[in-house]
């Protein structure tokens, strides 16, 4: 049975948070002489800690508590926080499944947790038979499932999610940073059914915001709680707490240019598979195309030389590249490229 005094580690339990100056105060003033900040200037207070009229606003938009809503300096921190505050270095694990988001391998070894990376099948789904084995590990604290997962754009089946949800007395964090994109319901529906899941998302990908650097944590408030007792006091600027502020503000702007995004994405993908060198397009749920060519390191560096610039994932999955889908402009100059190499 999932117990989460049981896997959080025992410094993270008894640690006691940072009190910064803004937590110890609620209400409003006119004058703030507590922070040591600079009277002078438009940058010169510290943001809000708590980041509560963005968590305000999402809870609205998604219909969950705020207590139930954690913000993050990008999906990574929220990654690097869950090792810290669940893994013991050189003890742990953590699992997810290969090819699969990079990030997960290089927090891990930054933490110095083993990561077992499990391959996926030939259609990128997880073997349950073969990760089975490895629920029942005492040292297994994290499992990271990417879905939709990148790079190979495809949604994870429920069923294998619920059975590892159901049978994993650790952490389970579903990355769902491509889930705009989407057909599927997110996972955040089910936080009740599943104290042991953390379903992370971004405003990185569908609501254009990649450089604000703004991930989001959705679960139960135990485990919110120790994200925030761990995180640092001010980890998410005020500009970029106001980035995604507006961008919630303007939905419509936010639906006009996903439902581009998806159309460009079907034309894309009907006029790669037209090309002689394009031996498949693979199904996606994301905002990206993975596909196997005849040469995926050549492809890449004639597509650079005319400075269009895509992903070569030849290292990950023989022959592949990954295409992320641009603006119509975008693409059709990708597409005229590749007709004339």
């Amino acid at each position: 049975m999932f117990s989460l005094k049981n896997i959080v580690r025992k410094n993270i339990l008894n640690l006691e948070a940072y009190s910064n100056a803004r937590d110890e105060y609620t209400g409003e003033a006119s004058v703030f002489l507590d922070a040591n900040e600079n009277p002078f200037g438009t940058l010169n207070r510290y943001p809000d800690p708590q980041q509560k009229e963005l968590k305000n606003s999402l809870s609205k938009l998604k219909n969950i508590p705020t207590d139930n809503i954690f913000i993050g300096n990008g999906s990574d921190e929220i990654i690097d926080l869950a090792f810290r505050i669940f893994c013991t270095p050189g003890k742990d694990k953590a699992l997810t499944f290969s090819p699969t988001y990079g990030m997960y391998d290089v927090s891990a070894n930054i933490n110095n947790i083993e990561l077992v990376k499990l391959p996926l099948t030939e259609d990128f789904q997880i073997n349950i038979d073969k990760t089975k084995s490895y629920l029942n590990d005492e040292c297994l604290k994290l499992i990271f499932i990417c879905s939709p997962n990148n790079p190979t754009g495809n949604t994870i089946n429920t069923g294998d999610i619920e059975y590892i949800l159901n049978n994993f007395n650790g952490i389970v964090i579903l990355d769902e940073a491509y889930i705009d994109f989407s057909l599927e319901t997110s996972w955040n529906t089910k936080l009740a059914e599943y104290p042991n899941l953390i379903v992370s998302q971004t405003f990185s990908k569908a609501w254009g915001l990649a450089a604000a650097r703004v991930g989001i944590a959705y679960t139960n408030e135990n485990i919110i709680s120790l994200f925030n007792k761990v995180k640092p006091p001010y980890n998410v600027s005020d500009l970029n707490q106001k980035a995604a502020l507006n961008a919630l503000e303007n939905t419509t702007e936010f639906e006009k240019n996903k439902r581009i995004i998806l159309i460009e994405k079907d034309r894309v993908s009907k006029e790669l598979k037209t090309l002689a060198q394009v031996k498949k397009v693979y199904p996606s749920d994301a905002n990206f195309l993975l596909v196997e060519v005849d040469n995926a390191i050549g492809i890449y560096n004639n597509l650079v030389i005319q400075r269009i610039i895509i992903r070569n994932r030849n290292s990950v999955i023989k022959n592949c590249i990954r295409i992320t889908i641009g603006s119509p402009e975008e693409n059709t100059k990708l597409i005229n490229a590749l007709k004339n190499s």
